[in-house]
């Protein structure tokens, strides 16, 4: 079974339960996607008693692909274009500081928090394991989905003001928090000896910084290009091309490919490049293009994450640790939100209860589970899988479900009664 044909089965599967969701479970798609496909898997289970067919076949499909690989160095740099491209970039702009401390600050403390409370966790639950792994499980676990946010928010009619903000830093974190994630992973993985401060400025000012000037660069080449042209087949070629080829750049150079396509889409989605180097026909042709591999792309990465529980060690103690992890990791992120909420909320006029919706919309997903299955077997990988797993499924269904009434019972949501 060659890599076409897996791929054709998962479109196919991302079509039949995409169709089954807006039909009967009439959920948003992030959501619905990834209760049928669980659903699904479950069945396979029960089935597999009588007849292990299937089961063979779905984890067959799951061995052969790398959902690492395929989401991080693939997936991740479309999707997250396809993201900052339809990012309001003057509404980022006011909110600039508060998104970047949100994704820098807010991840590196949340990292800490929920490391050392996961700590002491297992170790009153008789569990043995190294603090290093429990930090390298919250690097993992702290950034927010921008992939999970974008679709559940707009959906659930947040404020502006607030939506930005979440937006903003979903879509900033996930860069940041891979490397704290990739920092703590040498450490984990290699002699402490070899550590140093500057090592770990060097990584960052390399991976971050050097990423966002490759996005920049390349989103500014876009818009150029787009400017001297006027023919909107060549020109949604040339926003593929970004992508495409400033990933392959950005992996050569190992400076941050997910932090580049943000850069870049947000440069290419702003209002000067819409109204100087596109004609109306050419906007909404790159605009369609690129809604449409947001959706492709997110109905295979949400079935993807539903048949993920395929890989999982089912160990009953790994499940109640992931369950009582649940409110650590909301705790962790409330608490790491309250200083830039409260250094910015006069002068930036933050709507109320910001950080009880940020927390609450702050969904966990593929990203982190992607990094989990990044572990190695010394670091844990099974008991950190397992815990990654419950808490990404309970944030995608639970608070997906739940922000928009959280929303309503506050007050926020002007459109809808409380």
């Amino acid at each position: 079974m060659d890599y076409f044909v897996i791929t054709s089965i998962l479109v196919f599967l991302s079509a039949v339960f995409g169709y089954l969701n807006l039909r009967i479970f009439k959920l948003p798609n992030t959501i619905g996607l990834t209760l049928i496909t669980i659903l699904f898997t479950l069945g396979v289970f029960a089935l597999s008693f009588y007849d292990d067919t299937l089961l063979k076949a779905e984890r067959f499909i799951i061995s052969k692909v790398d959902f690492k690989v395929v989401l991080l160095d693939i997936m991740l740099s479309f999707l997250l274009f396809a993201g900052a491209l339809h990012t309001d970039v003057n509404r980022l702009k006011e909110q600039r500081w508060p998104v970047m401390i949100f994704a820098t600050f807010g991840v590196l403390v949340s990292t800490f928090l929920i490391g050392t409370s996961v700590y002491y966790l297992l170790m009153v639950l008789g569990l043995q394991v190294k603090f290093i792994y429990c930090l390298l499980f919250g690097a993992l676990i702290s950034p927010t989905d921008p992939i999970a946010v974008l679709g559940i928010l707009k959906k659930a009619g947040a404020p502006k003001k607030l939506e930005i903000k979440i937006v903003g830093e979903s879509l900033f974190n996930d860069g940041v928090g891979v490397v704290v994630f990739l920092t703590i992973f040498g450490l984990a993985g290699g002699s402490e000896v070899g550590f140093s401060l500057s090592a770990v400025l060097e990584l960052f000012l390399v991976e971050v910084v050097g990423g966002l000037l490759l996005g920049l660069t390349l989103g500014w080449l876009t818009y150029y290009f787009l400017k001297k042209i006027d023919d909107y087949n060549i020109e949604v070629i040339i926003t593929l091309a970004t992508v495409m080829t400033g990933t392959v750049i950005a992996t050569h150079l190992h400076v941050s490919a997910p932090l580049a396509m943000v850069a870049a889409g947000l440069i290419v989605g702003a209002n000067k490049t819409r109204k100087q180097a596109m004609s109306k026909l050419t906007e909404d042709y790159v605009d369609k293009f690129w809604e449409l591999i947001d959706i492709l792309l997110n109905a295979i990465l949400f079935v993807l994450i539903g048949m993920e529980m395929l890989v999982l060690e089912f160990n009953a103690n790994y499940i109640y640790v992931g369950l009582l992890t649940i409110p650590i990791a909301l705790i962790c992120r409330y608490i790491s939100l309250i200083i830039p909420v409260k250094l910015f909320q006069k002068r930036l006029d933050f709507v109320p209860n910001s950080t009880i919706i940020m927390t609450w919309g702050g969904l966990r997903g593929a990203i982190s589970i992607a990094l989990a299955l990044g572990l190695t077997q010394q670091m844990e990988r099974d008991l950190f899988l397992v815990i990654t797993y419950v808490i990404v499924i309970f944030s995608i269904i639970v608070q997906g479900l739940t922000i928009e009434k959280l929303i309503t019972k506050l007050k926020l949501n002007p459109n809808k009664p409380s």
